[in-house]
């Protein structure tokens, strides 16, 4: 594919950079790279790219430059990160004015990957949904930057599995990228409301066999049903209903598999009706209680 920055290297940057070519097995069903490596700008310099089945993450090692992406402009310095759906037009520019000073000291030096795969679309929308953001400044670095350096090490070694490597580390970046997603100062000035959040995921791993109801919940925890709602999604990803039936499948699954207990017992214990526990559970598993229990038999 192109190069993500340049085509080449010219008297514009100076760079380091795998263009790699996943196996088709990894293309179609893994996360996989396209491109990674370092870049220094020699020399004042802009880039536009749209309509690239990527997704683009990377960091500003040193300089400043700016990037143009969702109708947004957005400045870069020292530290920042960038990741976005390069589907989407953009455009990113050093040692231009607005990019930081004029001249050398304002040339950016960046480090990057590109990758993609079959539930890139699904993943970036699920980051946008908790809160991610194209331009963010990690606590965390380092640790962004050791990942890339070791999927350049994997990229352009001979390993016989490295396309599972590789998925091995973007899986690690995304993992990253999703923690750093949350929005720590928006936290931090509601702490109270995210400390209420955590203390209702809590109270549900340990109180699951119990009857659960969201009126419950609200008073026990002293918020408004339809707002401890929005954190509860916010925070976890999952509706608080569905997190709960998550629990209780996790409990029953392991009840079937290590007991001869039987579904209306469990049902008894976790206050639902039989018929309900084994649709639930048929929904969640797709299969339903006994044919897991049949699958399973005999396991140590």
């Amino acid at each position: 594919m192109d190069s993500l920055f340049s085509n080449s290297d010219t008297d514009t940057v100076r760079s380091t950079r795998i263009i790699y070519t996943p196996s088709s097995f990894a293309r179609s069903s893994l996360i996989h790279l396209q491109e990674t490596g370092t870049l220094q700008a020699l020399h004042p310099h802009k880039s536009e790219r749209s309509g690239l089945c990527s997704c683009l993450f990377f960091t500003v090692l040193s300089g400043a430059g700016k990037l143009s992406y969702g109708g947004k402009s957005y400045d870069l310095h020292m530290g920042d990160c960038v990741f976005i759906d390069c589907r989407k037009p953009y455009s990113h520019e050093t040692g231009f004015s607005g990019a930081g000073r004029q001249g050398k000291e304002a040339l950016w030096s960046l480090q990057w990957c590109h990758f993609y795969g079959p539930n890139m679309n699904a993943i970036y929308q699920k980051y946008l949904e908790r809160g991610g953001r194209p331009v963010f400044h990690p606590e965390r670095l380092l640790t962004y930057r050791g990942i890339l350096e070791e999927l350049y090490q994997i990229a352009d070694s001979a390993d016989y599995v490295r396309d599972m490597r590789i998925q091995e580390k973007l899986s690690s970046l995304l993992i990253l990228l999703m923690e750093d997603a949350w929005d720590t100062q928006e936290a931090a000035a509601g702490a109270s409301a995210v400390v209420d959040i955590q203390q209702v995921k809590e109270y549900l791993d340990a109180n699951y066999t119990e009857k659960i109801t969201l009126d419950d919940l609200a008073a026990r925890f002293f918020i408004n049903k339809y707002y401890l709602l929005t954190l509860f999604k916010d925070r976890y990803g999952v509706p608080v209903n569905t997190y709960l039936n998550q629990v209780r499948v996790t409990y029953v699954k392991r009840q079937l598999r290590f007991t001869g207990r039987t579904v209306e017992s469990l049902a008894d214990e976790l206050h639902i009706e039989p018929a309900y526990l084994s649709r639930l559970f048929k929904k969640v598993e797709g299969v339903s209680p006994s044919e897991f229990r049949k699958s399973w038999k005999g396991d140590a």
